[in-house]
Order: C-alpha cells, then sequence, then structure tokens
C-alpha cells in the first residue's frame, strides 16, 4: 500500500491504525474486495490518505446508495455504529437468496450498542466474516489538530431552551465516546481536568469522559487494566476566551480563513485568466512552513522561496510578480510543481492583503486597543466607547466588522448596560442582528451582568517582540503553558480523577505506552497536552498548539473541538441560540 498522505502526527498515527486495524486485518493477496462507508468514514479516510490508497484495496462506495449486487465479491463495511449506517448493511444481507455480497468483513469506528449488535446477529450472523471496533471517532484535523464533525453540539450545549436537555445529554455522551478514541488512538489514559466556571458544560463532559476512560482501560485488548499516563486533557467551554474568536487575525491561515471563501479548505484562485482551485493541505510543505506566519512576513518568505527554487538570480531579479512567476514555469517547467504552490500561496497572500489594505487595516488598530486595554505604545486606555466610535462611523465597515468591534469593546468593559446596548444597537442599525450579540451570556460571558464579575489576569507578554497590529495573544496559549509548567490553580482547574497525572514537563512516560515508529521521532517519549474545547476552536488558538509545542520539546499540545470556526460563522450560530431547534435546522439546510 501507499504511503500515508503525510508522515505528520495524528494524521499518520490515524492512518497506520486503520491499516492495520482494518486492511490489513481481512486482506488476502490478489481479493479484491467492495468497501463500504458511510458520511462519517468518508471524511475520516478523506483526512488522513489519499483515493490511491483506498484504490489499491478494491472499489469504494457509498453505504446509503442503491447498488449493484456482486455476489462473487466480499464486502468491507467501514461505518459508524448507529442506526441508519446498520440498517443499511442489514439491507444488503436481506435474506440468503437477495445478499449483495457474498460475505462481509465489519469495522465499526466506535463502540457498538448492544441492541444495533444483537439485531446484527439475528438477522445475518453467517454471512458476517469479521465484526471489530476500532476505536477512532474523530476527524484528524492537522497533524496536532483533531474535530468530532457533531455540527448540533454547539446549539445543544448552549441554547437555553430546557427542552433540548435530552438532545444535550445525548450530544455529550458522544462527545465522550469520540474523547475517548483521541485518547485511545494516542495510547494515552490522561488526568482529566476542567475549568470550572461559568458553566458546568466543560465539568460534565469531563466527568462523562473520565468515566469512559476508564471502561475503556479496562476491556482494552489485554484485558488490562491502564494506570494514569503522565499526560493530561484539558476539557473548556468556548465562553473562556470570546475575544480571540472575534478578533481579526493577521497570521496567514487565521487571515484566510476569516477574510476569504474558503470552504472545505479549497481556495478559489484566477491565474492567466484562468480560475483554479488549491487545497490547503499539509502534504504542501511550503503551506506548513507559512500558515502561521504574519502575513507581512509571508509576503517577504515567498519571493525568498522563489530564489531557493529557481537558483537563477536572473529569473526573480527584482520584485517577485505572479506574471513573473508564470513566466518561470514556462522556461523552467522541472521547477513547475514548486512554483504552482508559490503561485498558489502568492495570490492567497494577494487577496488577503487586498482586503486588508480595503477596511482591515483601520479596524485592526481598533481592536487591538480594545483587546488588551492598552495602545501600541503601553498606555492604558482611558475611554473604550471614544476608541470604538469611528469604527462604528465609518460607512465603509460592514455590519458584521461593526458588530464584531462592538462585542471587542462589551468584552474590554466586562459586561454593559441595558440602555447603553440599546442604544449601540439603534445607532449601528443592528436590530435585526441583536442577538449576535445578546446571546453571548448564554457561553457565561458578561455582556449586561447583574453583577461585577472579575476579569481574568493575564500573563504579561510585553516584552515579547509583535507587529503593533498583532498585540493580541489568545488565551488558550496561556493555559497550555501552565498546564505544562504545572502552575494551573487546582481550584479553577479541577481534576476529575482521584490520582492526577504527574505533570512537570519531565517527558516521563508510562512504561506500558508501545513506542511508535515515524511519529515525531523527537517526541515518542514525551507527554501530551490533550486540550478540547466545547463549541469551536479558532486558527489562531491552533496556531498556538504548534508554538507551545515547539517550545517545549518534551511535550506535545494536541488542540481539538467539535469544529474549527470562523467569526463568522461563528456569530450565525450564536444568533441562532435562542431560537427553536426546528427553526435552527431549516435555516441551515436551505
Amino acid at each position: 500500500m501507499a504511503p500515508p498522505v503525510a508522515e505528520r502526527g495524528l494524521k499518520s498515527v490515524v492512518w497506520q491504525k486503520i491499516k492495520a486495524t482494518v486492511f490489513d486485518d481481512c486482506k488476502k493477496e490478489g481479493e479484491w474486495k467492495i468497501m463500504l462507508l458511510d458520511e462519517f468514514t468518508t471524511k475520516l479516510l478523506a483526512s488522513c490518505c489519499k483515493m490511491t490508497d483506498l484504490l489499491e484495496e478494491g472499489i469504494t462506495e457509498n453505504i446509503y446508495k442503491n447498488r449493484e449486487p456482486v455476489r462473487q465479491m466480499k464486502a468491507l463495511y467501514f461505518i459508524t455504529p448507529t442506526s441508519k449506517s446498520v440498517d443499511c448493511f442489514l439491507h444488503d444481507f436481506a435474506s440468503k437468496s437477495e445478499n449483495k455480497y457474498k460475505a462481509a468483513y465489519i469495522y465499526f469506528t466506535d463502540f457498538c450498542p448492544d441492541n444495533l449488535f444483537n439485531k446484527i446477529k439475528a438477522s445475518c450472523s453467517k454471512s458476517i466474516r469479521r465484526c471489530k471496533e476500532i476505536n477512532i471517532s474523530f476527524i484528524p484535523h492537522e497533524s496536532q489538530v483533531y474535530t468530532l464533525d457533531v455540527p448540533d453540539a454547539f446549539y445543544y450545549c448552549y441554547s437555553p431552551d430546557p427542552g433540548n436537555a435530552k438532545g444535550k445529554d445525548a450530544i455529550m455522551e458522544t462527545m465522550a465516546d469520540q474523547i475517548v478514541t483521541v485518547c485511545a488512538t494516542l495510547d494515552e489514559n490522561p488526568g482529566v481536568r476542567y475549568k470550572s466556571k461559568p458553566l458546568d458544560n466543560a465539568s460534565k463532559l469531563a466527568q462523562l469522559v473520565e468515566k469512559k476512560l476508564e471502561d475503556y482501560y479496562k476491556i482494552d485488548e489485554k484485558s488490562l487494566i491502564k494506570g494514569k499516563t503522565h499526560s493530561q486533557l484539558l476539557i473548556i467551554d468556548r465562553g473562556f476566551d470570546p475575544v480571540s474568536t472575534v478578533l481579526h487575525e493577521l497570521t496567514f491561515q487565521a487571515m484566510a480563513y476569516d477574510l476569504l471563501p474558503i470552504e472545505n479548505d479549497t481556495y478559489k484562485y484566477k491565474t492567466d485568466g484562468k480560475e483554479k482551485e488549491a487545497i490547503l493541505e499539509e502534504e504542501d510543505d511550503l503551506w506548513v512552513r507559512i500558515r502561521h506566519r504574519h502575513i507581512a512576513v509571508v509576503l517577504e518568505e515567498i519571493p525568498k522561496l522563489m530564489k531557493e527554487i529557481s537558483s537563477t538570480k536572473k529569473a526573480t531579479e527584482g520584485k517577485t510578480s505572479l506574471s513573473a512567476l508564470t513566466q518561470l514555469m514556462k522556461k523552467m517547467p522541472h521547477f513547475r510543481k514548486q512554483i504552482t504552490k508559490q503561485v498558489v500561496h502568492l495570490n492567497l497572500a494577494e487577496d488577503c492583503m487586498n482586503k486588508f489594505k480595503l477596511n482591515i487595516e483601520k479596524l485592526c488598530k481598533t481592536e487591538q486597543d480594545l483587546a488588551l486595554g492598552t495602545d501600541a505604545e503601553g498606555q492604558k486606555v482611558k475611554d473604550s466607547m471614544r476608541v470604538l466610535l469611528p469604527v462604528l462611523l465609518n460607512k465603509n465597515h460592514d455590519n458584521c466588522d461593526k458588530i464584531r468591534a462592538i462585542l471587542l469593546y462589551i468584552f474590554s468593559i466586562n459586561g454593559t448596560t441595558e440602555e447603553n446596548l440599546d442604544r449601540l444597537i439603534q445607532n449601528v442599525k443592528i436590530e435585526n442582528e441583536s442577538d449576535m450579540i445578546r446571546n453571548w451570556s448564554y457561553l457565561g460571558v458578561p455582556i449586561v451582568p447583574q453583577s461585577q464579575q472579575g476579569k481574568p489576569l493575564r500573563k504579561d507578554r510585553s516584552a515579547e517582540e509583535t507587529f503593533q497590529l498583532s498585540r493580541w495573544t489568545p488565551f488558550i496559549k496561556d493555559i497550555m503553558e501552565d498546564a505544562i509548567d504545572n502552575r494551573l490553580d487546582s481550584k479553577e482547574w479541577p481534576y476529575c480523577s482521584q490520582c492526577p497525572a504527574v505533570w512537570n514537563g519531565s517527558g516521563a512516560v508510562s512504561a506500558r505506552q508501545k513506542p511508535r515508529a515515524n511519529y515525531l521521532e523527537d517526541r515518542k517519549n514525551g507527554s501530551k497536552l490533550i486540550v478540547f474545547v466545547i463549541g469551536g476552536i479558532t486558527y489562531s488558538e491552533v496556531r498556538c498548539a504548534y508554538e507551545v509545542s515547539q517550545a517545549h520539546k518534551s511535550c506535545e499540545v494536541i488542540i481539538g473541538s467539535t469544529h474549527v470556526l470562523t467569526p463568522k460563522k461563528l456569530l450565525d450560530d450564536i444568533k441562532m441560540l435562542n431560537k427553536p431547534k426546528d427553526k435552527v435546522s431549516l435555516i441551515k439546510d436551505e
């Protein structure tokens, strides 16, 4: 079989596990199979391998679609243990005379509930050659990032509607099961901690995860109870840092996903008058190298890289432009692949800068001053409203940008009065969008607080070198660094387990951990800090996981959430929190 899509962390670990527990497990030389996938397993495989890898295994089909019988072939079912997927499988083996395939090998992503297992057993046990649970029910989004792919989690966890209680309980159970599979895939049994205030979602989810981890390690393959490893799992509610979710971020990846219409990691651009598409993925080494850098650095970096690649001064004399790159591709076809990537990223950077110069540049200074409470010279902002007003009066800023600025103003003063909020909403004429502001209170963020809440203390980073328009550091970076240095307050961050993992950043691990080849060799003996945020993570928070891992060589940070968010999508989700669930579903389906 072909090598994995990228020898990069989590993606590589997931691919190796799927290959060993699914493909290698049921493989016979020369015997092709039909592989049936559902929606989730299609996404899972797409995230960590290429279609060519799957074609080596046989024909790949969607389990939900009508398919012609191929009775001489065996079928491999790689599916989620849900009623929908199981019913599709049972339909394929409805009766012996009508079986679509010769036999079935079933691999579930996670624990199969007894009622579904018994249904399969009663209907077609004779046709089944193998039935296994492989415990991977998350998507490896990047080498150090995972998502759970549960789109309804944000609504159920933060909606105030008491009628959603059952849905919320079910989503919590699902998320806990999925987080356990993240730990299992990493071969970790971490000490579980959670942020105790202001909501209790993190506490509930942490307790569930702790119990399920205990159960999982009692029934692993060797039936050995695994002790706590020297790793931690931190569970946090999304309201812990509202600022990072609405601020305009100027590092490359975060800026691009915020300002440009990138869907499913696909960037559309024009070159030579033709429309083209590029996927922003970790297979592209240049993307990995520059995605977390500030846009100003990226714009300097790409021409430098061009000179490295071309190794000819004449070809890239002066400022590297898109037209010069295109000419270079014609002159030097052997560099075409590398230069194509340069063209993509230069286009991406220029698209970002066009948006930035148009409107965002003026916004950024205001946003940074409000977020930090100090200006670029370090002087305290005395009147936040005076800082905000020029943004609200500027006709070039759209409503979304004004709402983001108003939110930063409210966050900066730790909540405002009802009268002041009404006045802001009316003056900016955003009555129809006002829930994008008011509904933050359901995340435990003070919008119109009944009593004054204290603001959390931040690390002093004034000595760190930063760009003037990028002075804000996401709160999660403080949390990650404190966790690694064993400085998290145990009252604010209680442990669920009675015997918390010893965390001293020394890099010691449990003797029972199996060594894994090809997995970040420099850190194979290190600890893990696994972070889970309920309700989405930002690209700036993702960046922090890589930065902290880089700075603390003995510890790797793995960050995950229900999904990766962009400011606009988050505001849309927040707006819907006080609407009935059926109305939300209707709007999302349109």
